[in-house]
């Protein structure tokens, strides 16, 4: 081979440019007895390479996975969750205002106190609904007015 031509390689080789082609004509090269003298500092590293490939391990690795157990992951998610909705209704219980009986709501002793209280709410209906009265009486003079302007 050319020395020229294995330089040429080499240079590529170290930039990162060579193809795999390439790369096995170095160490053809390289595993021959008649390298350059200036190339024999590169000697060692291709001869490594093809030492390296023949190499096997005979060790055997475990293949221990690290099994997380499930149920024990639910049942502390279960528990957590329980604890989560207890808090709050321990909490809401806390801040409730007190509910009065049921036979205690809007009853009165006295008929006359209670004729009073009937009158009063429905005064301030009446009241609301005279509103809603008016609203309409001004929405039937504008359907009137629209009606005489656009003629349909």
């Amino acid at each position: 081979m050319e020395f020229n031509k294995i330089e040429n390689i080499l240079e590529k080789y170290f930039q990162g440019e060579t193809t795999i082609a390439e790369e096995n004509q170095l160490k053809e090269y390289f595993s021959s007895p008649d390298v350059a003298q200036h190339l024999e500092q590169y000697k060692p590293m291709f001869g490594y390479f093809s030492q390296v490939k023949e190499q096997k391990s005979t060790q055997t690795i475990p293949l221990k996975t690290k099994k997380r157990n499930v149920a024990w992951l639910s049942i502390a998610a279960s528990a957590v969750v329980l604890l989560g909705i207890g808090t709050y209704f321990y909490t809401s219980e806390k801040n409730a205002t007190p509910v009065t009986a049921q036979t205690e709501l809007g009853t009165y002793d006295d008929p006359e106190e209670a004729l009073a209280a009937t009158q009063k709410a429905l005064a301030l209906l009446s009241n609301n609904v005279n509103v809603g009265i008016e609203s309409v009486q001004y929405i039937k003079e504008y359907e009137q007015s629209k009606n005489k302007i656009f003629k349909q």
